[in-house]
């Protein structure tokens, strides 16, 4: 932990004024760093101090007192508690009224933290799903209104479950009030974009910056109507905010403190790693990135401290970390796990994910993992190659195979997933699919349930905050409609995006159905999770288990320790009884409630994982 961190938690004001003292002073010692001698930041900061007053006396006492709460208990998202779950609105129940029906059902499931994909008012065609925002005010009219947002908000945080959203920050639409201004040339609000006259300053800055969907655009800019050029990093509609103007700073903070006082308690920062431009560098991953991420962090302290921030990083390994820390996200997304659980179950070659517990799986004091098998958006193959050339393993090789493993285009493939942007000219690709259909069960592949029931294990049990792709706790398989569909036809990730699985659901409850085999099965990992203080916060040992297709890690308490073995071959697997040896006699596995004999080793079934506990020995 920095010096910075370590002071950042020194102290927890809980009185708005104690936090106005504290926390005023490290914003405009972040605003000053990022925008150094421009003279329109004074005006700006000074208008934003007032937004923030004005913010929290609007701010409702249950969001106060919840803010008292979390200021109380600062790391109470890293309880073994926790687990999340991420839905559309309107492919998981229609609407948010409809939302609210389904409240029964997320406690059952057992969670604790629900994220609704984006759902703000958008372009109805394309919208890059949802993430071209219109309006951060605004509902989508096909889902309800802000009222109905904030009722779901309420009856959410009454039944014990955070609400998080998406705050799309880098960019908006091109029918964001804002954009249209800019397009009809009024000049303050130009300035809220990067638009050029010509291709001189485009050409400069495309020197050195990459495509991210080569399928829509080449290069970061497209041109307008009129002849000007905007950037865009994303879709030719998304159009990137210009944070070298304070006044989109104090602009955007203020959309975000009017989210948080709906009832938000997390919110989803995407694409963090592109907000900063600056000639001759990829713009990504700048340092005024992480700078702006903490003068947000700043603004929700002051004004909603209950608040959380995911980072949403897809980059390099190393780069992932770096934007967590309690002054900057708590919380973060883990694609390098993600991304090697399902290399492991392609190569049945545990070493990958071994490697990535053991070096890249510690985070800060105060910050959490998000650990998932999968999201809404593709599978990108995010490892490092450097890590993975110790192993023996080309990176661009293996990831050339990952690809065609898992959209079944080679030799003995159990998945059924679908290529999303191929790119001939790099051979870059990713995949798109449900856990379902990429684990095997669309195949009819014998071994499908024990592979998805296997890497939910993986995420329930190494630390961090597990989220669910709702849906995929029932086996829901993909949904080829979307090419019927004009808005989703160029956008294979809906594929893995289904709509509710009503009769999965309904058969959930009987272990003779797939659906309910891996409800069943996963609702109780669920439940011995939330039993288990060791799989509280992140910490985690790595375990040698001699055997390439088992993995092992510990997870220590203050009294035991869980150490957990997993098969991913296909056949059965051993690991032998000097490996076990450090493990006390009389331990038990969690999974199945039976005491085991390790004196000869341990012989484990295909998909087969054991959580044992054991007592340490201060215990």
């Amino acid at each position: 932990m920095s010096s910075a961190d370590r002071d950042f938690e020194a102290a927890a004001p809980t009185s708005f004024d104690e936090r106005w003292q504290r926390e005023v002073a490290r914003l405009g010692h972040l605003l000053r760093e990022i925008y150094r001698d421009d003279d329109r930041l004074d005006a700006q900061f000074g208008g934003l101090l007032a937004d923030l007053t004005a913010s929290w006396a609007s701010r409702s006492p249950e969001l106060k007192e919840l803010d008292r709460r979390h200021l109380a208990d600062p790391d109470w998202f890293e309880s073994n508690r926790m687990l999340g779950g991420v839905c559309y609105v309107d492919r998981y129940a229609g609407t948010l009224q409809g939302l609210r029906s389904r409240i029964p059902y997320f406690r059952e499931l057992g969670l604790t933290y629900l994220h609704l994909m984006p759902l703000f008012l958008a372009p109805e065609e394309n919208s890059d799903g949802g993430y071209a925002v219109s309006s951060y005010r605004q509902v989508a009219p096909g889902l309800g209104t802000m009222a109905d947002l904030r009722q779901v908000a309420d009856e959410l945080r009454s039944n014990g479950i955070s609400l998080a959203v998406d705050f799309v920050f880098n960019h908006t639409s091109d029918e964001h009030a804002w954009a249209r201004q800019a397009l009809a040339g009024v000049p303050e609000f130009e300035d809220y974009y990067w638009i050029f006259p010509d291709r001189t300053m485009p050409d400069a800055f495309e020197r050195t910056t990459r495509e991210i969907f080569p399928d829509d655009h080449p290069g970061s800019f497209v041109q307008l109507d009129d002849g000007r050029w905007v950037w865009t990093t994303f879709h030719t509609f998304q159009w990137d905010l210009n944070y070298s103007n304070p006044a989109v700073f104090r602009a955007m903070a203020n959309e975000m403190l009017f989210l948080a006082n709906q009832g938000v308690s997390v919110l989803r920062m995407d694409a963090v790693a592109f907000i900063w431009k600056q000639l001759g560098t990829s713009c990504e991953n700048l340092p005024q990135a992480h700078l702006l991420l903490q003068a947000f962090n700043a603004v929700c302290r002051i004004a909603a401290p209950s608040v959380l921030f995911l980072s949403e990083a897809i980059v390099h390994p190393d780069q992932v970390v770096e934007y967590m820390s309690p002054g900057e996200c708590q919380l973060s997304y883990n694609p390098l796990q993600m991304a090697l659980i399902w290399n492991t179950l392609a190569t049945r070659d545990v070493r990958m994910l071994s490697q990535a517990l053991e070096r890249r799986h510690t985070t800060p004091a105060g910050t959490s993992w998000v650990n998932y098998v999968r999201s809404h958006d593709d599978i990108g193959w995010t490892f490092a190659d450097e890590d993975a050339s110790e192993l023996g393993i080309h990176g661009f090789d293996h990831r050339r195979f990952l690809n065609m493993f898992y959209v079944n285009r080679f030799p003995g493939s159990f998945a059924r997933g679908v290529p999303f942007q191929e790119n001939p000219k790099t051979g870059d690709a990713r995949v798109s699919g449900s856990t379902a259909s990429l684990a095997g069960l669309e195949a009819g592949d014998p071994l499908a349930v024990r592979r998805i029931l296997l890497a939910h294990s993986i995420i329930l049990s190494t630390g961090g905050l597990p989220q669910l792709y709702l849906g995929d706790e029932v086996g829901q398989l993909n949904d080829y409609t979307y090419v019927d569909d004009p808005a989703h036809r160029d956008d294979s990730r809906w594929v893995g995006r289904p709509r509710y699985p009503a009769a999965l659901y309904d058969e959930r409850r009987s272990y003779a159905t797939h659906a309910g085999a891996i409800y069943l099965s996963l609702r109780r990992l669920i439940e011995i999770r939330s039993a288990t203080l060791e799989f509280a916060g992140t910490r985690l040992v790595g375990f040698v288990t001699h055997n390439d297709r088992v993995l092992g890690y510990q997870r220590p308490g203050e009294w035991s320790t869980v150490v957990v073995l997993a098969n991913f071959g296909d056949g059965r697997e051993k690991v032998d009884a000097l490996t076990l040896s450090g493990i006390a006699p009389g331990s038990f596995d969690l999974v199945t409630g039976a005491q085991l004999d390790l004196s000869d080793g341990l012989d484990l079934a295909p998909g087969q994982f054991v959580w044992l506990r054991s007592a340490t020995p201060e215990g």
